[in-house]
């Protein structure tokens, strides 16, 4: 995941903890504010009423309501009541509490805020109770938690678009940084040193250190480059010398038997060195990208004049070959390279398999990619030697003959053409190497 990605994920996370909080501790911060706005219009109509109470309206509420010696009044809403009460044990200091309660008048029941005051008048002790609907709060209050919490996923929206828009904004230059001067970048020689425009001081710097640091590649590529011109000239013309040199004696016909087959064999081992410092230079120039990948090859043609080529090689194991292509695909690479390759992998499947064997050679195109699959029935390999084949001077099977660099090779040719090589195998059940090379869309 991309950091703004990860960037806008966080802002947006952060912004959505602070709404669930904010959410929840709401009704807490209403609740408080409202029932403190009540209480005080609870506390000015007790004043109110304790200041006009006399003791003639008590006593005519006495007589007329004497069975529950009780006076009430209340709004017709039934958003408000009063109650009076004479207690049966006096109060000697005046007590005033505030409780929620839910009450029935003229059977209706709601739920009220309720300021309940005991004090003494003319030695007789009363209850008033004072009550405020609180139907209507509740209906406010979640009238203005849903106002909150739309105006709050309004802003968080809105911020997360902003946030989205400044993140991209400021990390453009970072991006362009990997697209064009590291993602594109095959060779040291071909890096782009303009200057990447940003406001921040930090991509500024990282602009510049991989500046340094590409002219610092380069330098090392040119000598590597040179190290490898130098040692294919110092080597291979030696090699070439002694070789010529060995040739001459042996037409000397004076030289024993026993001469003979010392130079004989001293010939034979120039000629392996000189292939493996061959192989050597030319794993050494893929990687240095010192080859061009410009010219159209058809996997179709070349494997069937393989098949031909190698064709000594498969009657003397009594080998059959069966080439299943049926696709002609088409790609840009290097020819010498890529038959290179098939060549090691059909020789492989040759040299490893069994007398008798079968070396099946097909294709699967897909809208994404194209397979070549070369099976053969050797001697196959086991998941610890799968886990080695590409490395150099890596030999499977010592009783072979070979410098372990073949599929050194094929690996080398494979990243440069930027192919995957996939290698299944079983021992004495033989192997299959998958060639997948991708379809460049037109």
């Amino acid at each position: 995941m991309k950091i703004k990605h990860q960037l806008a994920i966080f802002n947006a996370l952060t912004r959505l903890f602070v709404v669930l909080v904010l959410w929840l501790l709401l009704p807490v911060l209403i609740e408080k504010v409202v029932y403190k706005h009540i209480n005080k219009g609870l506390i000015e109509k007790k004043q109110k009423f304790i200041e006009h109470l006399d003791k003639e309206e008590i006593n005519d509420f006495v007589i007329r309501k004497d069975s529950s010696e009780t006076y009430a009044s209340f709004s017709t809403l039934h958003n408000e009541f009063l109650q009076l009460s004479r207690l049966p044990q006096p109060q000697i200091n005046p007590k005033t509490v505030f409780i929620n309660e839910p009450r029935i008048i003229e059977e209706e029941q709601n739920d009220y805020r309720i300021l309940q005051h005991q004090f003494v008048y003319e030695n007789e002790s009363y209850l008033l109770e004072i009550g405020s609907s609180l139907s209507e709060i509740e209906d406010l209050t979640f009238a203005i938690r849903l106002f909150f919490l739309i105006v709050l996923l309004i802003i968080l929206a809105v911020t997360f678009l902003m946030d989205t828009v400044f993140i991209e904004y400021l990390l453009k230059p970072f991006y362009k940084i990997i697209d064009t001067k590291i993602r594109r970048v095959n060779e040291p020689e071909k890096f782009d040193h303009t200057p990447i425009n940003s406001h921040s001081a930090d991509f500024q710097e990282l602009d510049e250190v991989l500046n340094q640091m590409m002219d610092r590649i380069g330098d090392l590529f040119k000598k590597e480059k040179q190290f490898i011109a130098n040692v294919s000239h110092e080597l291979l013309t030696p090699i070439a010398l002694l070789k010529n040199k060995f040739e001459n004696l042996l037409q000397n016909e004076s030289l024993n038997d026993e001469a003979v087959d010392k130079i004989a064999g001293a010939l034979k081992t120039l000629d392996m060195l000189k292939k493996v410092i061959g192989n050597l230079l030319l794993i050494s120039r893929i990687e240095n990208q010192q080859y061009e990948a410009k010219e159209t090859i058809d996997c179709y043609a070349m494997i069937s004049d393989l098949a031909i080529d190698l064709e000594d090689r498969i009657e003397d194991k009594q080998l059959r070959i069966s080439n299943e292509l049926q696709h002609h695909f088409h790609f840009k690479g290097n020819n010498t390279l890529i038959h290179i390759l098939l060549y090691n992998l059909l020789v492989n499947a040759i040299k490893y398999n069994k007398d008798k064997g079968e070396i099946t050679v097909s294709d699967v195109l897909t809208s994404e990619h194209y397979k070549l699959i070369i099976s053969d029935t050797g001697i196959g390999m086991d998941e610890q030697q799968l886990t080695k084949i590409f490395n150099r001077f890596t030999r499977i099977n010592e009783d072979k003959e070979g410098h372990g660099l073949g599929l050194a090779i094929v690996d080398s040719i494979a990243h440069f053409h930027h192919v995957e090589v996939e290698v299944t195998s079983k021992p004495d059940v033989g192997t299959t190497f998958v060639l997948v090379f991708p379809v460049i869309k037109t």
